[in-house]
């Protein structure tokens, strides 16, 4: 096998903060080792069009640690095997030219740093002869075979804040402030940082909710003197036999957009309790500023490892927290599954015993 001595990296799908401290990571870790790398520009555009790219070297990542976004720009709907296109069926191949570029650039690895459909893209590629490594990255938390991905703990504590906040205006006006969260089919922040910010309601995807439950749970606080509830639910929460609700539909290129549920859940509770309701949206505010520490020493660590993993001729694989160590797993059981928080998570089991409401019957 020979070195590894040029190494691509790539940022794919939606941002999250800890990107760039990927991105510092990896340069630096190669360099070190004497192996030089490219930075391919807005995901795998950059091996569309050769003119996207850019050396990296420890001097064009300096100060980049505490910054949100990312260095190298990302999109979320570029899939070279299914790229948009004015064509009958809305899209074309583009995988070859891909694998062709790859080649011509001299590039010995790549470094894909991204959620599901990154790393789902990069291991059709690697099946196509191109050896890498992936590093998991959404604020969802809801990769297969990592505990934890960064930009998660940093949209937590943002939410958390903002449930903080919301708290004080809430109990002066006595009433109801509904806060919707992201996560998409996965719970994760809403329940973290629901917990975290002192929330009343959770509704998450993994349970159904009754909105007359969740307002039974209002109508009993109030007859023990709590005038004021905090409810938050995420974006892909559904009721009982209903659906979710979705802003846009899936189209070529394109997943689904979800997002509306805040303002049905803050309409529905004022009818059934006569009480003031207001929703916050919460959106891509978590997505943005600087990462917490915790993120940017997880990234840091993911970086380093996926460097690690290439000078090894580890390929095909994901850098995988398991704390309290870092392993390869493989890209081929990690695609195309959905990490849904357990019904018999330990935190679900605490929440309830605090008192919490999921909104089940």
């Amino acid at each position: 096998m020979s070195p590894v001595r040029k190494i691509g990296v790539l940022t794919g799908g939606g941002d999250a903060p800890g990107l760039n401290a990927v991105i510092r990571a990896v340069v630096k870790a190669a360099c070190n080792a004497g192996i030089e790398v490219i930075g391919l520009e807005d995901s795998f555009d950059g091996l569309l069009d050769p003119s996207r790219t850019r050396p990296l070297t420890p001097k064009d990542v300096t100060g980049i640690l505490r910054l949100g976004g990312t260095i190298l720009g990302t999109t979320n709907h570029g899939n070279p095997f299914e790229y948009p296109a004015d064509t009958a069926n809305g899209k074309v191949d583009y995988s070859d030219r891909v694998v062709e570029t790859f080649h011509k650039m001299g590039l010995d690895a790549l470094v894909a740093i991204g959620g599901d459909g990154t790393l789902g893209i990069a291991h059709q590629f690697f099946l196509k002869g191109i050896p890498l490594v992936g590093v998991p990255k959404t604020i969802d938390n809801d990769i297969v075979g990592t505990t934890t991905c960064f930009g998660f703990d940093t949209a937590v504590s943002f939410a958390a804040d903002a449930i903080d906040r919301l708290h004080s205006t809430a109990e002066a006006h006595k009433r109801i402030m509904v806060v919707e969260v992201m996560g998409r089919y996965a719970g994760w922040i809403a329940l973290h940082a629901g917990v975290g910010g002192g929330a009343d309601v959770i509704l998450m995807p993994e349970i159904p909710y009754s909105i007359e439950c969740v307002a039974e749970h209002v109508r009993r606080r109030d007859a023990l003197g709590a005038k004021f509830s905090i409810v938050v639910v995420a974006e892909g929460a559904k009721p009982i036999g209903g659906e979710r609700v979705v802003l846009e539909q899936a189209r070529a290129g394109y997943v689904e957009r979800l997002g509306g549920v805040g303002v049905t859940v803050a309409t529905a509770l004022e009818e059934m309790t006569g009480k003031d309701a207001r929703y916050v949206v919460l959106g891509h505010l978590q997505r943005g500023g600087a990462p917490t520490p915790f993120d940017r020493v997880l990234a840091t660590r993911l970086g380093g490892k996926a460097v690690e993993l290439l000078r090894r001729g580890v390929f095909g694989k994901m850098v995988a927290n398991h704390p309290p160590d870092m392993v390869p797993v493989p890209l081929a059981d990690v695609v195309g599954r959905t990490r849904t928080v357990p019904l018999d998570y330990d935190l679900l089991a605490t929440a309830r015993a605090i008192g919490i409401s999921f909104g089940e019957p």
